[in-house]
This record gives structure tokens, sequence and C-alpha cells, in this order.
């Protein structure tokens, strides 16, 4: 796993990975920065004696950040039960997208792949936090099951079992889908959202389609999924109607086609969506206003 590398690059590098790691298993940027400066503070706690006997200091920093994050995914259990409405995790912004390149913006330390996309993390918000840092750690980042045994405390016999059981739910969950195809749903429910169109709407929406909004409270959103073709249509026609001036952008969200809605160059929504057979089966939009920060355009 490497080792803890001098100067600012090496630690840049090393946060990089860390924090790739840990937002895979909380789905919240915020989450994931505190538990690698957790992880980064116990290690240079360490009497210098102990650090130089530890043979990788990256391995050392995985397992610490790996046991901080199952704390964590224990709390927010609890802290997402009086979350006001449906909890998502946090939306990402694609670096180039955003302008310029990559910066050191917490964000753009992020890989997007397939492990990031709003369906996976949603799948993996189902799962127990065992479960989630055994499937993460093994088939994401592919390490071995004798050191996540060290992360949970479990023997690696144990930890396979349960990388296994949520490798079913993951399976299950998935309907791989060309890039194409999604770009060409997402940009056709652009237009015709933009051009209140329901029936258009309708046509591109699974009938048993689900949408589900993240305000946290701090704005207006469905407090509940609204469910099928004809009512999701219905309600995203009706925001249309209330919502004047909004400027919908066709934008890569968490390395997926979305749409990211704007108001006087203020981000105020970014959707993500699931699109299955050429429909749209799932759409998360998430309006909490802490959790578009990383949204803002650079300059």
């Amino acid at each position: 796993m490497g080792a803890v590398r001098t100067g600012a690059e090496g630690q840049a590098d090393e946060r990089g990975r860390l924090i790739n790691v840990a937002y895979r298993l909380l789905g919240s940027l915020a989450e994931s920065e505190d538990a690698v400066q957790e992880a980064f503070a116990r290690w240079y706690a360490l009497p210098r004696r102990r650090r130089d006997e530890i043979v990788s200091p990256g391995a050392w920093l995985t397992t610490v950040t790996g046991r901080i994050c199952l704390d964590v995914l224990g709390s927010a259990r609890v802290r997402r039960e009086r979350y006001v409405g449906a909890w998502l995790p946090d939306p990402l912004p694609d670096p180039v997208e955003r302008g310029g390149g990559r910066g050191s913006d917490l964000a753009d330390r992020m890989v997007l792949d397939e492990s990031v996309t709003m369906a996976f993390l949603v799948v993996l918000e189902t799962m127990t936090p065992a479960e989630r840092v055994s499937f993460v750690l093994h088939d994401v980042f592919r390490y071995p099951f004798a050191e996540i045994a060290d992360v949970l405390g479990r023997t690696p016999a144990a930890c396979k079992q349960l990388a296994s059981s949520a490798r079913r739910r993951v399976s299950g969950a998935r309907t791989p889908v060309a890039a194409d195809t999604r770009t060409e749903v997402v940009r056709r429910v652009k237009e015709a959202w933009e051009n209140k169109d329901i029936a258009a709407l309708v046509d591109l929406l699974d009938p048993s389609a689900v949408m589900t909004a993240d305000g946290g409270g701090l704005v207006g959103a469905a407090l509940r999924p609204i469910e099928g073709d004809a009512r999701i249509a219905s309600y995203m026609v009706a925001i249309a109607d209330r919502a004047p001036r909004l400027e919908l952008l066709e934008r890569s969200v968490n390395g997926a086609p979305g749409l990211v809605a704007l108001r006087g160059g203020v981000v105020l929504t970014v959707a993500s969506f699931d699109v299955t057979d050429g429909r749209v089966a799932r759409i998360w939009v998430v309006r909490n206003p802490e959790k578009l920060r990383p949204w803002v355009p650079r300059g």
C-alpha cells in the first residue's frame, strides 16, 4: 500500500488516496476529510520510534482510516434517522467541467469511476457497515482479506463472507448501460423538462421510476420518494413552473451523465439518473446547499 512520503506533493497524494477510500465508505466529502485528518493525527501522535518500526505506513493509515470510517458508519445510521427527508451521498463534479482542470479542492482528488456513481453509492448505503468496508476495500481497492480483518477485528474468512454478501446486493442492482445511451436519455430529459412536456417525460421514464430528493431541511424538496412516471413528470413540470429563469446544464455527476440547475450562476440542484432499457428508472436530486459546495464554478 506504499509509504507516507515527505513533502507537500507526497502528502497530497497520500491524502488523496485515503480520501478516495473514505468517500466510497461514507458517501460524504466532509466526513471523509475528517476521517483522513484523524488518521494522520493519530500517525503523527505516535512516537518517532514507533513510526519508524511500521513497515508500511500507507497500510497503517488505510487500516486506521477504515476503522474510523467503520465507527462513523455506525453513528451515521442514527444521525440519518433524524435527517429531514431522504439522505443522499454527496454529488461529485468533474474537475475539468468546473473550469481549468484538477486543482487542490477535496472533490478534485476523487477518481471518478463506476464505484462512485450515485447508483452504486445508494446500493452501498443498504449494506451493514462491516459489509461495506469489506466490499469496498476488497472489490474496489483490491486489499487482501488479511488486512481487512485488521480493520474489522474479524477473521479473513469472515471478511470474505461479508464481501460476498455485499457483492450479491451490488450484482442484483447493476444493469450495465452504454455511456452514449445514458447521455442521450439525459439530454432528452433535459429538453422535455425545459419544454415542460409531460408526455415526453413520461415516455422517457420507466413506469415504476422513483425520484428521491435531498434538501436536508435547508431548502424545499420532496420529503418522500415520488413514484411512477406520470407523478414524476408532473412534479418536474411543476418545479419548472415555480422556478423561472432556471438554467439546466448537462454535466457529469459522479462520473455519469447528469443535470445541474442554476439560477443567476448559482447551483441549486444536481440530478443523477439511473437508466435501464433506454428509460430512466431512478432520479436522485440533491438540493442540500451544504452538499453542493464543490459545485461552485472556479473563477
